[in-house]
């Protein structure tokens, strides 16, 4: 029948792949962040907000409590082994823009900077922050987002063109496959 997950603490493997996103945030030493993150989501359409879980230990973390704002910057599938490298060091003791050799641009309404070969990037100003185990919540409000035409259509990414990485685990990474549409009543 069932699989007992005998770990509680990855209860959350049942909700993955999940999309990866990278974090950028400014930070108090001048530079800018960059962070793989997968427990994003979408929170509310009015107002628009979004939220993300932040491991209250990571540089990230430390960023985001100076700064108050962020950008969430959807990676193309072909940049698989650059977004897991960015999850394995910290910005702490390394520049990753530097190190990954990272354009970035200024951001259209925040002090953030987004990554200049994103799909598509969704800019958001902390409106609330919520503790929850080892992790801090913060709640964005979506004050700007824009995505590369070529890749939209009315109804979300055109999977004919391009992929979004979904985080499985550890290295794991999948990508959107099979289109299904539900049938009308």
């Amino acid at each position: 029948m069932f699989k007992d997950l005998s770990e509680l603490s990855r209860f959350y493997l049942l909700l993955h792949p999940r999309i990866t996103v990278l974090v950028v945030t400014r930070c108090p030493n001048g530079r800018s962040n960059i962070m793989p993150v997968s427990w994003v989501t979408p929170l509310s359409e009015e107002p628009p907000t979004l939220g993300i879980a932040i491991d209250r230990e990571s540089y990230t973390f430390e960023c985001l409590e100076y700064c108050n704002e962020f950008t969430v910057n959807i990676p193309p599938h072909d940049k698989a082994d650059l977004v897991y490298a960015l999850g394995t060091i910290s910005g702490r003791s390394v520049d990753k823009v530097r190190e990954f050799n990272i354009k970035l641009l200024r951001g259209k309404n925040v002090s953030a900077d987004v990554w200049s070969d994103a799909l598509g990037i969704i800019e958001c100003k902390i409106i609330n922050k919520i503790d929850v185990g080892e992790v801090r919540f913060y709640i964005g409000e979506v004050v700007s987002a824009y995505a590369k035409s070529e890749y939209m259509t009315q109804s979300g990414w055109n999977f004919m063109r391009t992929n979004v990485l979904l985080h499985g685990w550890g290295r794991t990474f999948y990508l959107v496959g099979k289109r299904v549409i539900a049938k009308k009543k």
